[in-house]
Parts: C-alpha cells; sequence; structure tokens
C-alpha cells in the first residue's frame, strides 16, 4: 500500500505532516481563558455564561474535589446530560488531578454497577432528577461509591425559569439525602477557587470512556491527556472557514459520548466558540434555537440530520446561519446528506472515529473532491492502514480489502485493567479497529463491513450478546438471538429471536419488553421480537446467527422486489 495516497487531495490550507505537542488537556481551557475572557462561552437554555464566568468555576470546583479527595489516581464519574455543569467539572476535575470516567445516563443499573466497579470509580457527580439521582442512590449503597455530588438544573437555568422548574417539574426531582457522603454542586463550588495546581504529564490519563471495544463486554479506554488534547488540534483545522473567536455550536449530541465530548465541547473550546447547550436532542427546540441562536456548526448523528430533513413546517425555520455540519456513528446515507445540504444551504460532510482513538481518525474533505459513502482523509499526523484480517502483519495494498486499522498520536493508552485485550488491539503502534474496508487510489477510506458483531443504533454501539445474556435472566427463555436489522430512523435496531423453554408459555412480546426496560438502555432495547420453536444451529450445536441474517436480508430484498414471498 502507497503510503500517503491521500496526499494529492488534503485540504490545502493543511500540513498533513504537521507535529503535534502533546499538552495536559486543561491546558486547551487555559489558552481559551487567555484569549477570549469575555466571550460567550455557554448559552444553556437562555441563560448564557463567559468564558471568565466558567473559569472561576472550574477553580471553585477544582478546590472542591481536592476538599473531598481528588488527585492523582482518583476516578471520578459524571452521570450527567448535557448541561453547564458538566464541563466545569469535567476540567474541575481535571485541574485537581484526578482522572474524569463518563457514565451514559441511557445505561441500566447493572451496567452502571459494572462500570463503576470496573473503573474503580470513587465519586460520582449527578443531578438531583428522579431519572438520574435514584438510580445512583441505589447503586451507592452496593458499590464502592463513597460521595455523591448533586446538582440541580435550577441553578444554572434563567429567570424565570429557575423558578418554575421544580414546581412544573416536581414529580421528577428526587429528595437527596442530607450527610456528608452528599455534597451539592453549591456547596462544590464555595470556596474562592484557591485549588492546589497538580504537575500533570500529558502520558497520564484525563478520561475513562467505556466502550464494548471488538467484544461487546465493557472495557474503559485510557485517553491520557495527550492523546485527546493532539486529537482536538487535529480536527478542529479541518474546516477553512472557522473562525475563531466567531463560531456558534450547536450542542445537541450527548457529552458523556467520546464524539461530543472532543468533537464539540473540547473542540468549541479550541475555536474559542459558543456552546448552545441542549440536553438532548428534541426536533422543534433545536430548530427554534438554530432560527433564533443562529449556529454556524452543529455535529450529529444521521438520525438527527434525517429528523431534521423530515421536520413538519421546516420551512418555517431559517437555517441560513450554518456554514458546515460533521456527521458521525454510522453511516451517513447519500440522500440524507444532500437533502440537509439543499435544505440547510451547508457543507455537511462524514467523519470516522473510534473511542479508542479520543473520536476522530478520519473526515471528508469540505472543499475538493468528495466521494459518496467514503469515511474521508485521515487527520494531520494520522494514518491508516489496511491489514489482512485473520493476520495483522500483512499489510494490503490500495483497493484491497482487509481490516481498517489507525496508527496516530491520539491513540488510547490501552483499557483499563485489561492488558490482554489492549494485546488483541493495539499492535505494532497501531489500532485494529473491527471495520473491514479498502482505500482507494485518491487515499479516500470507505468501510464495507463490521468485524465486530455489533449493531449502531442511532450513533450508538449495541451489542447482540449484552442484549442477549439480558433476555436469558426471564425464567421462560431457552434459548435467544440477537442480530441486527435496518430501522428507518435509527439506522440499524437490535431483532431477538426466542425459544421458550415451554411452548405453551404465554409470554409476549410485550411481557418481554417490559421485563427487559430496567435491565438495558433504551437503545438497546429490541425493535422486534419473533418467538420460535427451533433456532437454528451449526454442526456442533451452536447457536447460528447466519441464517437469521440471511432471512431479513431476504424478506428485505422480497420487498423492496414488490415480492414479499410471505
Amino acid at each position: 500500500m502507497t503510503e500517503y495516497p491521500w496526499l494529492a487531495q488534503y485540504p490545502e490550507h493543511l500540513d498533513y505532516f504537521a507535529q503535534f505537542e502533546p499538552k495536559p488537556l486543561w491546558v486547551l481551557w487555559d489558552d481559551a481563558v487567555e484569549r477570549y475572557p469575555h466571550h460567550p462561552f455557554i448559552d444553556f437554555l437562555g441563560r448564557r455564561f463567559s468564558y471568565s464566568d466558567i473559569d472561576l468555576m472550574i477553580d471553585q470546583a477544582a478546590k472542591g474535589f481536592q476538599d473531598i479527595g481528588v488527585g492523582p489516581g482518583v476516578k471520578v464519574g459524571l452521570f450527567l446530560p448535557n448541561c453547564p455543569q458538566f464541563v466545569v467539572c469535567f476540567y474541575g476535575i481535571l485541574k485537581a488531578g484526578g482522572t474524569v470516567v463518563n457514565y451514559s445516563p441511557l445505561y441500566a443499573e447493572p451496567e452502571l454497577l459494572h462500570q463503576i466497579e470496573d473503573s474503580h470509580t470513587d465519586i460520582m457527580v449527578t443531578l438531583n432528577l428522579e431519572v438520574l439521582y435514584g438510580k445512583m442512590e441505589r447503586l451507592f449503597k452496593e458499590s464502592r461509591l463513597r460521595t455523591l455530588v448533586v446538582g440541580t438544573l435550577s441553578e444554572v437555568l434563567p429567570f424565570p425559569k429557575n423558578f418554575l422548574f421544580p414546581v412544573a417539574r416536581a414529580r421528577d426531582i428526587a429528595k437527596v439525602s442530607n450527610d456528608p457522603a452528599h455534597v451539592s454542586f453549591r456547596q462544590l463550588i464555595n470556596n474562592e477557587g484557591d485549588y492546589q495546581a497538580v504537575d500533570t504529564d500529558p502520558s497520564d490519563i484525563a478520561v475513562l470512556q467505556y466502550t464494548g471495544g471488538t467484544t461487546g463486554v465493557p472495557k474503559g479506554a485510557m485517553l491520557s491527556h495527550g492523546a485527546i488534547y493532539t486529537n482536538v488540534l487535529q480536527a478542529s483545522g479541518w474546516a477553512s472557514e472557522i473562525e475563531h473567536g466567531n463560531e456558534r455550536i450547536m450542542a445537541v449530541l450527548p457529552f458523556f459520548h467520546v464524539f461530543a465530548l472532543n468533537g464539540v465541547m473540547n473542540l468549541a473550546i479550541r475555536v474559542g466558540g459558543e456552546l448552545i447547550i441542549h440536553p438532548r436532542f428534541e426536533l422543534e427546540p433545536v430548530l427554534k434555537d438554530m432560527a433564533k441562536k443562529k449556529p454556524t456548526f452543529m455535529s450529529g448523528v444521521p438520525t438527527m440530520f434525517a429528523a431534521i430533513n423530515g421536520a413538519p413546517h421546516l420551512a418555517k425555520y431559517d437555517l441560513s446561519s450554518l456554514k458546515f455540519c460533521l456527521s458521525g456513528g454510522a453511516p451517513m446515507p447519500g440522500e440524507i446528506k444532500s437533502r440537509f445540504e439543499k435544505l440547510a444551504s451547508c457543507k455537511l460532510v462524514e467523519g470516522y472515529g473510534l473511542t479508542e482513538c479520543s473520536a476522530v481518525a478520519t473526515v471528508n474533505p469540505f472543499e475538493g473532491l468528495q466521494k459518496e459513502g467514503s469515511i474521508g482523509l485521515p487527520v494531520p499526523g494520522t494514518r491508516i492502514v489496511i491489514v489482512d484480517k485473520d493476520d495483522p502483519s500483512k499489510v494490503k495494498g490500495l483497493g484491497e480489502t482487509g481490516e481498517i486499522c489507525i496508527e496516530g498520536p491520539q491513540l488510547m493508552s490501552g483499557y483499563f485493567g485489561k492488558e490482554e485485550a489492549t494485546a488483541e488491539v493495539l499492535i505494532d503502534g497501531r489500532l485494529l479497529t473491527g471495520d473491514v474496508g479498502y482505500v482507494d487510489e485518491d487515499g479516500f477510506t470507505f468501510i464495507i463491513d463490521r468485524k465486530k458483531d455489533m449493531i449502531l443504533a442511532g450513533g450508538f454501539n449495541v451489542f447482540p450478546r449484552h442484549i442477549e445474556e439480558a433476555i436469558y435472566q426471564h425464567p421462560a427463555v431457552e434459548e435467544v438471538i440477537v442480530i441486527g436489522i435496518p430501522h428507518d430512523y435509527r439506522g440499524e435496531a437490535p431483532k431477538a429471536f426466542v425459544k421458550l423453554k415451554d411452548a405453551q408459555e404465554n409470554l409476549t412480546a410485550e411481557n418481554l419488553s417490559e421485563f427487559l426496560r430496567d435491565r438495558l438502555g433504551k437503545h438497546e432495547l429490541p425493535a422486534e421480537m419473533e418467538f420460535r420453536a427451533e433456532l437454528p444451529k451449526t454442526l456442533v450445536g451452536k447457536l447460528s446467527k447466519k441464517e437469521l441474517v440471511a432471512e431479513e436480508a431476504a424478506k428485505r430484498e422480497a420487498v423492496q422486489s414488490g415480492r414479499t414471498g410471505y
């Protein structure tokens, strides 16, 4: 394979061979505050904070965290939606010398418990919403957690929302325990911000970001300060039109996900931009804010752009402020991309990355040659290598199919406490992605398959094995196979095929779905269930998915050709 086939097509304003000096991640924040102290940094549901406002709160949080025992080696979890407290606590933890562990609010309690114990998380930050605090309070009693830091939305909302919210949402607000193990966010930052500076090495671990990797067993990818800092620099210069100090970024992707953490939150900090933060993606509020607050950039997953394309009365919302958008997390269908670009009159490109590479590895160029279906060109300092699927020591040539590997300074240090799993994916300085594809003669990378047994549902990695284990907990279930099927909105979704122990058992799909609600995240719940008398097996008696995958493919093909066959 030619070593750098993408150079002829590389964006003219970028130096592919640029060298990035790794630094502690909080340097990214300090540089932004120094350059843009009075610029707006956050717009949260109408309340605005400047860089200086948040800087003081970060210093106060750092001091508060140190007062409750945070320092080098201490893991602090963030179990939060998108909100100002996320940014404040993220950088407060890093300045205190600790390591951030991101937790998804979508996770069920068994998944959260595993992550708490596996990561050695001792302190958790959350909000007083029952859907969040309720889970953590129960886990607090059965896990290694020793302190809960609890914030409120009221303390970051504008007037009069800050007074009306607790009344309007009284049912949703939890009663927080009043004892030394429970610290309010107000208590945490009730100080002068005189934290003790910590000597941070760029190789120190900044974030433990959990991912299923190639097996579906959740593992903490150790992302160093230097790896994240470098990746933000690699990605932030991709668009030549970026104006430092003048961008407004629509933040609808969840910050607990590495794509949003670095491709939205930290990217905004790097360019001195303002984050228009939404706790989650809700179509009408997002469109209203686009029309009113004039964002210039948005990162999202394909389902978000599809939702905007199909919005009722879209014509009444002015999207003309958008200059460029980035899609990731799942393949971007060409028709969604072209329709969005026409409606918004802006450029939408697809990027690619993994948790294990701090988020971003490749992006399609905004100018010049573009190829539909490609995940683009490598960001500066990154190399894409295609290797044999069965022997990673054998490098493939241009146009030849194999496993996609990534080389670059943004790679993880390994999986926390899992040396064998690390050795399986980090080989000779390369990250084996588990994705199968090729690099063409112009240096564009294409994915054609996934080596992983994984479903991409709305940008989230969903692992059939995890769903199967949850279904097996039902006493009436004898066997189960979960596969991915196409889904109009989410791209892919799980489908479960179930064999019952007793064929006469009166178990319905509705009953089983209800059983799974507390055991799986919402994104993991099967979109379809099918009960069968027998499930396919291999010659040695192992459950076999390939027949079911072929069946579903045949059904789709028949429907598309006008012949159902059933």
